[in-house]
């Protein structure tokens, strides 16, 4: 499969050594493009034609994939890392640039391609569908997570591409109020395009006293976490309604201490909810279903565009988030 592809939040965890994968991995996984060669067992796709995978590509031979949860299907792998028909891992689903080389060069192998492969629809351009992989499935996960009903009243902490995208699923999911909150103001002006209702800015007021205020102290329905900080962690508990659920897409560094007095002791009936993107060729269609129709467009979260061989000069902007950068488109 001949790429573009992107830079993501967990590429920069993996090159600061914040989340261990194999040694010597070409890492990203985050592929459109056109397929180069078919294997001889993958049926109904055709050499030069356009397509998206998932970041998460599983098997769909394993327990955890029969099961419900194939983004920890670790069927293809065993405790040494070597093959085996059945079992769990946790994060086992992601390959690309974690178990296999991923798709930061000009080309890629997929897994499983048959299951894991999906056609873009003519009239769509790489840009508007290159968050569907991670970003976008991910961002969806967590407002599905979040047991968003009709009318429900949704804060979504940090605006980074997963916050700004779980405010979209959470806007199609149907919140009547979406609180986003982060401190930098083309976010929060961007989370106001795909579906906010309210924004804060939590350099400059409490944001826990501020969405007290809000719903005139019931707290939220539901608090989505975007970020992988104790801080943010702590904060969608304090503004979380009793019976409410929070719905974590962070990656965390650090183990988490949870703040006892607002978890009601562990009595307060709140549902914690974590989520690795769902991937697979039936996800992929269902996202670009969502783009073709209208209902979302994350095209101008793509604020850059670097070739392939500049990809260095990426990684620098991207890690030091200058420029207003969200997300890089890297091309060939």
């Amino acid at each position: 499969m001949k790429l573009t592809t992107t830079i993501c939040g967990t590429d920069i965890h993996i090159f600061k050594g914040e989340y261990p994968v194999a040694q010597g991995l070409t890492i990203g996984h985050e592929p459109v493009g056109t397929i180069e060669k078919l294997g001889s067992a993958v049926m109904g796709y055709t050499e030069g034609q356009r397509v998206v995978a998932g970041a998460i590509c599983p098997s769909y031979t394993s327990y955890a994939t029969q099961d419900g949860f194939p983004a920890q299907d670790g069927g293809y792998l065993d405790a040494d890392g070597k093959c085996s028909c059945h079992g769990y891992k946790a994060t086992g689903g992601w390959r690309f640039g974690n178990h296999i080389d991923g798709t930061q060069a000009e080309h890629v192998l997929v897994p499983d391609a048959q299951a894991n492969l999906c056609p873009v629809p003519d009239g769509l351009t790489d840009e508007q569908v290159l968050m569907c992989p991670d970003i976008m499935s991910t961002g969806f996960k967590g407002a599905e997570n979040a047991n968003i009903q009709i009318g429900d009243v949704v804060a979504i902490f940090a605006q980074g591409p997963i916050g700004l995208c779980a405010t979209a699923g959470a806007k199609l999911k149907g919140a009547s109020l979406i609180i986003a909150i982060d401190a930098n103001s083309e976010r929060l002006a961007m989370a106001k395009k795909l579906g906010a209702d309210i924004t804060l800015n939590y350099t400059k007021v409490d944001v826990v006293d501020e969405i007290m205020k809000i719903t005139g102290g019931r707290g939220v329905d539901s608090s989505i976490e975007a970020l992988g900080l104790q801080s943010t962690f702590n904060q969608c508990i304090k503004v979380l309604k009793p019976g409410g659920t929070f719905s974590s897409l962070g990656v965390y560094s650090e183990d988490l201490v949870i703040p006892i007095a607002n978890f009601a002791a562990g009595l307060g009936d709140h549902t914690i909810r974590t989520a690795l993107c769902p991937g697979g060729k039936e996800r992929m269609r269902r996202l670009m279903n969502v783009i073709e129709t209208g209902r979302v467009d994350l095209s101008e979260m793509v604020t850059h565009t670097y070739a392939l061989d500049d990809i260095v000069d990426a990684y620098d902007l991207f890690m030091h988030q200058r420029d207003g950068v969200l997300k890089i488109a890297i091309k060939p």
